[in-house]
């Protein structure tokens, strides 16, 4: 670990003091009053997460001989079903490893119905929810279901649920006799349960080395619980803790060697969900390279936190940290990391508290469509829609380069062309504000992640990049709760064929629909900039966005 601060001492005073208040042991011990009385109900049933390195062991061996079971019945092609915390921490520990895995955390036809189609006969579905109801992970249930019946399948043979004890999703595996249910702590949160079963399940079907996953956040452990001014959770906490205070309120992350593939989107939830609440918190902000527009040239709101080596940036902030390590151990530190900086922000870092309120418009919406009789052939379009995006006085709309635009008059109003839209995109953002890409598309292969340095190129602003809905699960929560500086661009578009959801009464392409208009509605609610642009053809329509912002 290696830090650059502005100023050394005040540094060595924040850490001092975390020390005297014996944070380190407290929170190891798992001490819910660290984060006041507001806070303590929730963090008491949250702060299991300290001990798995150990509480985790017995699911090795349990895992290794289920995937043993399943390569005798040829089923060696793991597909995971989960959203956010059940599914950033398992992709980023099987890419590290080199071991496959299809992970499905979109609403997409088409990357679902692709998924369906590879292999079926060899698949192992892994559900993976903590709450048991969510509603993408469900959806893909069903779909898996109905194609291995399709098939002449036993869905039953096929399927391996990862959920906490008592959730509906527990007693419908049971109901349905799922192969295998592995009911997770539930005193662990979603984006701090990497080493329990919703991280170790998958990845350890997959084929990674688990034991090892363990063995590296063990050794680490007893460093992060160390009341010791060395102690790097407590370095670093502090750090996030002065630089936001001094108004560098985001952390620009980028892998520096490393050799751990990802883990900026892992960190991304974990630093977004856990801070970004009452108006305050860390902005994480993945970036391609260390030469990535946003890094290099970062500004005085921004913190570089280099995974690897010493990139050798000092940022107009003044603050940078470096952090090495392999995964296991990079994970339960950056997991004490953020529960310390919690502390220093004074917020709660355990609850979500502005994630429903867009799960709550997508149903809302849903329930709209099935009431007035919409047909699943409006779910690959939102274009002639009559929805709250395009209701007069509500946002303002035009066609642009084969683009249907909609959103805050501010940002449509006015534009002739893509690039003078873009160019109200930029003006909207407040000074050392940030832009937010959400690309409600098929990230395999619609190639809309480039456009995050295009833009950022272009603004001189911070520029994250998600894909929908999988970051209404992570950055979702910063979006509402934290600071209200932000500018957001929605990127939907057209299916080639939608794909029905088994049992219900919308189809993937109406949930996608209805997931980016419901975000939007609640972001303009809490009056943050929003412009949406529909894709009719994506591949020019993505190309055409490229053209402008270059």
């Amino acid at each position: 670990m290696s830090t650059t601060v502005p100023d050394r001492d005040a540094l060595a005073a924040e850490v001092q003091q975390l020390v005297d208040d014996k944070v380190a042991s407290k929170l190891t011990a798992q001490d819910p009053t660290l984060w006041g009385p507001d806070a303590e109900s929730e963090a008491s049933i949250r702060l299991s997460w300290v001990g798995l390195a150990e509480s985790s062991r017995p699911l090795v061996n349990e895992i290794v001989e289920l995937r043993g079971l399943l390569a005798k019945d040829g089923l060696t092609h793991v597909v995971l079903a989960g959203m956010g915390g059940s599914s950033l921490a398992p992709e980023v520990i099987c890419a590290t490893a080199g071991k496959p895995l299809v992970t499905l955390d979109t609403t997409d036809p088409g990357q679902i119905r692709a998924a369906l189609g590879d292999q079926l006969d060899r698949t192992v579905l892994v559900v993976s929810s903590k709450s048991g109801g969510t509603v993408e992970t469900d959806s893909h249930r069903r779909a898996y279901a109905k194609a291995f019946r399709d098939e002449g399948l036993d869905p039953a043979k096929h399927i391996v649920v990862v959920t906490d004890p008592g959730s509906p999703l527990a007693k419908l595996a049971e109901t349905e006799g799922y192969r295998k249910v592995f009911l997770a702590d539930p005193n662990v949160g979603g984006r701090y349960s990497a080493l329990t079963a919703f991280g170790l399940v998958p990845a350890g079907l997959a084929g990674v080395d688990i034991g090892a996953l363990l063995d590296e956040a063990a050794a680490a452990a007893p460093g992060l619980a160390a009341d010791d001014a060395g102690n790097p959770a407590l370095v670093l906490g502090a750090l996030l803790g002065l630089a936001q205070r001094a108004g560098a309120e985001k952390v620009v992350i980028a892998d520096t060697g490393s050799g751990i593939k990802g883990f900026g989107d892992w960190a991304e939830q974990l630093i977004a969900e856990s801070t970004g609440k009452q108006g305050t918190g860390i902005l994480p902000v993945v970036v391609e390279s260390p030469k990535a527009p946003g890094f290099a040239d970062a500004g005085k709101d921004a913190v570089l936190a280099s995974i690897g080596t010493d990139a050798g940036v000092v940022p107009a902030s003044g603050f940078a940290f470096a952090i090495s390590g392999p995964l296991g151990a990079q994970m339960l530190t950056w997991e004490y990391v953020i529960a310390v900086a919690g502390r220093e922000l004074g917020i709660n870092p355990f609850d979500q508290p502005d994630v429903e309120s867009a799960k709550a418009a997508t149903r809302k919406l849903l329930a709209d469509t099935n009431n007035d009789g919409g047909d699943s052939s409006k779910g690959s379009g939102n274009s002639d829609g009559d929805d709250e995006q395009s209701k007069p006085g509500a946002a303002a709309t035009v066609e642009l380069d084969g683009i249907t635009v909609s959103g805050s008059p501010e940002i449509v109003d006015g534009a002739t062309d893509l690039a003078t839209l873009l160019d109200n995109v930029v003006k909207a953002a407040p000074a050392a504000g940030y832009l937010a890409i959400q690309a409600y598309l098929d990230r395999l292969t619609d190639d809309a992640a480039p456009l995050r340095p295009l833009l950022a190129a272009k603004s001189g602003l911070q520029t994250t990049f998600g894909w929908g809905p999988r970051f209404l699960h992570s950055t979702g929560q910063y979006h509402k709760g934290g600071h209200p500086n932000g500018v957001f661009v929605q990127i939907t578009g057209d299916s080639a064929e939608d794909l029905p959801i088994p049992e219900q009464p919308f189809t993937f392409g109406e949930l996608q629909q209805a997931q980016a208009r419901g975000d939007g509605s609640v972001l303009a609610e809490h009056g943050r900039p929003v412009v949406t642009l529909h894709l009719k053809d994506r591949t020019a329509g993505l190309d055409a966005l490229a053209r402008a912002l270059s």
